[in-house]
């Protein structure tokens, strides 16, 4: 059949099937149910819904397998009958197609984010997908289609993992947006071309927009690629009605914009969500006096051709402090934590302060312990602008959602900011507010990446900008991490995505910084790190960052140096100095020196330099 598949599409139009899950659902099974187990507790409500799909004319029906993949199934516990759930989906197909259409292997994204934008790496996802691939081949399917994707990335993985497994037919989709782009903003030309690129035979979209914006993105890559394309739109934007979800576009609706796709190069149509076998029964009648359209010459070039890949800007013309890295010079920030309230007033004199001092750049966290606080982007305009000193802003992948974070930080770009520290963020629960929602789209790992690709020109939609943006890229790194293999993993990812230098957590024993150092340099890891170091004030302060401050460690020593102390003023005059004492001791390693202003007490961090 598989071979046939072709043969259809040369010889005209072919009819997908509609929505399993809508069927589904529209039949008794809840949402929060794993709707690919059904193939298993009651294959033969699966079997009826496909016989109704082929009695309305459908040409191929899909598997109900769009979720069967490793991650999906281990949330309902059903990952140990991954091969099973796969197997019966297909042989369900099967037996109810009887040759009468083709049975194609539905496979949907993870369900999780992989690299660059997560820690699942692209020879695990692969992988994930070839051991769906292959059980759905043992179940008989006569070609794949891979639907649904966001990430370019993710299909392109779901490709080489089906491509592992076999050669049939597969058909690649992505989905849209309501503006008509993709999730990441990619146009569909963009992806198109990339997706004609790869070992597939039909390019196109699905889900989530109606006909009408579909419609349009068929029109924009039509003539781009020489594969087929593929349009199976929903059945229109579905209306809460009595707490349900339903699609109001009618049959005939969908019937017309069906004859539409095809005129516009459409050779294989259908439905996703909301579309029910009256839809493609009502396409079917309506493709009958449509012919396709004849294929025309394609004006096809290259990926890395159409784009222009600017000039990525050297680590020393990026920023001042860049600069001073790039120069081998010790750098000396200090970190200036954004007030709880609207006034900057106060901040913007510790910053004046310690510009007159020499201090190279202010580190300025993001909302640390989640904690409400003033924008750190305001703040760090403010200060490169009122007291002439760079800034370092921290940047929190827990508060908002990968379009934000690139639209914040291409403002950000704008603004004139160089210089970004880039962090995964603390627990919400450990905050003011624990109600609060945390987003954690993706992790520091995946904004480096993000980052850096803005760095070489183009965005996460991977669309070409007007120009590349010119950041020096930080990260952090925790010495003393209780899973040090762990913390080491991590710090290798954030490297390889383009982290330019590392900043410390606060550091009170300096043998777990050699063992970092040490580490780093005898795999190749090495790029410049400066140090956290944190002048105590008082026993509490000591015994805080103890007990409360994740990854920090303070030795019984300097526990039992600041209980000796008293308080006071003789507290900070001994935190003082056990700080500046880490410092030399350090001073040989590492490439710069960040320094902590407990209670916005800025004058400690300078004696600390000064002692």
């Amino acid at each position: 059949m598989s071979s046939r598949f072709l043969d259809m599409l040369s010889e005209g139009v072919v009819l997908f099937d509609g929505a399993m899950g809508t069927m589904l659902y529209d039949r008794g099974v809840f949402i929060n149910r794993c709707f690919d187990e059904i193939n298993l507790s009651n294959p033969a409500l699966v079997e009826g819904i496909h016989s109704e799909y082929i009695d309305a004319g459908a040409c191929v029906i899909e598997t109900n397998t769009f979720g069967a993949n490793r991650f999906k199934l281990t949330l309902h516990g059903l990952d140990d009958r991954l091969s099973e759930i796969n197997r019966a989906g297909a042989e369900a197909a099967l037996r109810v197609s009887d040759g009468r259409a083709a049975v194609a292997g539905a496979i949907g994204p993870l369900g999780i984010r992989i690299e660059p934008w997560g820690p699942t790496s692209n020879e695990e996802a692969a992988a994930a997908f070839a051991e769906q691939a292959a059980a759905l081949l043992e179940g008989g399917v006569d070609i794949f289609v891979l639907e649904t994707f966001a990430d370019l990335n993710e299909i392109q993985q779901a490709i080489n993992g089906v491509r592992s497994v076999t050669d049939l037919p597969i058909v690649a989709q992505m989905t849209l947006q309501q503006d008509g782009l993709g999730l990441y903003g990619t146009e569909p030309a963009e992806f198109a071309v990339r997706l004609d690129g790869w070992e597939v035979d039909v390019v196109g979209m699905n889900c989530s927009v109606g006909p009408k914006v579909m419609l349009e993105a068929v029109e924009k890559i039509s003539g781009k690629v020489d594969k087929w394309i593929s349009a199976q739109p929903n059945a229109g934007i579905p209306q809460s009605v009595d707490g349900r979800n339903i699609y109001m576009t009618s049959p005939e609706y969908m019937a017309e914009y069906a004859c539409r796709f095809v005129k516009a190069g459409a050779r294989i149509v259908g439905g996703c969500c909301g579309t029910t076998p009256a839809h493609i029964r009502a396409i079917a009648d309506a493709l009958k006096t449509v012919r396709p359209r004849k294929a025309g010459m394609t004006v096809r070039r290259d990926h890395e051709e159409r784009i222009e890949i600017s000039r990525a800007v050297p680590l020393a013309e990026k920023s001042s402090l860049g600069g001073k890295i790039a120069a081998g010079e010790f750098v000396r920030m200090v970190e200036m934590v954004p007030p709880r309230g609207g006034n900057p007033g106060n901040v913007l004199e510790g910053a004046a302060l310690l510009s007159g001092a020499g201090i190279d750049a202010i580190n300025i966290p993001d909302s640390p312990r989640a904690s409400s606080r003033m924008s750190p982007l305001a703040l760090a305009v403010l200060i490169e602008r009122d007291a002439g000193i760079e800034t370092v802003l921290h940047y929190c992948c827990r508060d908002r959602n990968i379009l934000g974070m690139q639209s914040d930080i291409l403002g950000a770009h704008a603004l004139g900011l160089r210089n970004i520290l880039v962090i995964t963020g603390d627990p919400i629960k450990t905050g003011d507010y624990p109600d609060a929602t945390a987003v954690f789209d993706i992790d520091s790992i995946g904004l480096t990446n993000v980052i850096h690709q803005l760095n070489m020109g183009t965005d996460i939609g991977s669309r070409s900008l007007d120009a590349p943006t010119s950041f020096l890229i930080g990260v952090g790194v925790n010495p003393g991490a209780v899973d040090f293999d762990e913390e080491m993993k991590r710090f290798y990812w954030k490297v390889e995505a383009g982290a330019e230098f590392a900043v410390t957590q606060p550091v009170f024993d300096q043998v777990l910084l050699e063992r970092f150092i040490e580490y780093i340099e005898s795999r190749s890891l090495r790029i410049p790190v400066i140090a956290g170091i944190w002048p105590l004030t008082s026993l509490k302060n000591a015994e805080f960052m103890n007990n409360e401050l994740p990854g920090v460690s303070v030795p019984d020593w300097i526990m039992k140096r600041m209980e000796e102390s008293g308080g006071g003023k003789d507290a900070m005059k001994t935190g003082v100095e056990i700080a500046a004492d880490i410092l030399r001791k350090v001073l040989p390693i590492v490439d710069g020196v960040q320094l902590s202003a407990p209670c916005n007490r800025y004058r400690l961090a300078l004696e600390v330099l000064d002692s």
